[in-house]
């Protein structure tokens, strides 16, 4: 019998039911929470094992909800939403979910995401593979790290950088990488991409004392390539 809980906060009544009875019927142990101001008292209740949160709720917002547990908890967060526009931001911005779903979804979908969020963030031990000199990239975890200290990537930052690190100096388009990091073949602007790339950059030389992976190809796009000398 699967004990892990399952917090559903959506305020759908029939959507929440549905999704409740799919994730019983694979055995998890669920509550509803329909109301945005009711959530943190719901969760410190219950004490799930992994959040399923609506961006729009009455009261209080997803995003608020995810930025209030994410300072005192790591429980794993899938997100969803209905506004397909929000998806970057909820990407780009270091929230701390560690999904996001669209709506309209399949429920068995949301079990299969469940499933596989609770196996990549209670696996007992991190798998690092190295990519470069300094670059170790655990894949499962969606974990980065540069001479051993986490890059805290977004899920859009991490799979940047997986995709350059593992074919170092061939060059990607920005439509190569957009078709890379976005599977649902979204159509985004290259803005986005860039945007994306200016924080990557950023984290990685705050790591790694000013190096630079990540190089601009005029005309081109981007390709992973490591310096000489490191500083």
């Amino acid at each position: 019998m699967n004990s892990q809980k399952i917090l559903i906060i959506e305020d759908e009544p029939e959507l929440a039911q549905v999704l409740k009875d799919y994730l019983t019927h694979h055995q998890f142990d669920c509550q509803i929470v329909d109301d945005g101001a009711q959530a943190i008292a719901s969760f410190a209740a219950f004490q799930p094992d992994l959040v399923i949160l609506d961006l729009m709720l009455p009261n209080k917002d997803g995003l608020t909800l995810c930025r209030e547990l994410r300072q005192h908890h790591d429980t794993p967060i899938i997100m969803t939403t209905a506004r397909v526009e929000e998806i970057d931001r909820l990407l780009g911005l270091e929230l701390g979910a560690d999904d996001y779903i669209c709506k309209p979804y399949s429920p068995r979908e949301v079990v299969a995401r469940v499933k596989a969020v609770l196996r990549r963030t209670q696996s007992p031990a991190a798998t690092f593979s190295a990519v470069g000199k300094g670059l170790t990239l655990n894949p499962d975890a969606l974990d980065a790290r540069l001479n051993g200290t986490s890059l805290d990537l977004t899920v859009v930052e991490f799979r940047l950088l997986e995709t350059m690190a593992n074919e170092p100096r061939r060059i990607f388009t920005r439509d190569q990488l957009m078709d890379r990091i976005y599977t649902d073949q979204r159509v985004v602007s290259d803005r986005t991409i860039d945007s994306h790339i200016t924080k990557l950059r950023k984290k990685i030389a705050m790591a790694g004392n000013g190096v630079d992976l990540i190089r601009s190809v005029y005309g081109a796009g981007y390709k992973f390539e490591e310096p000489d000398v490191w500083p």
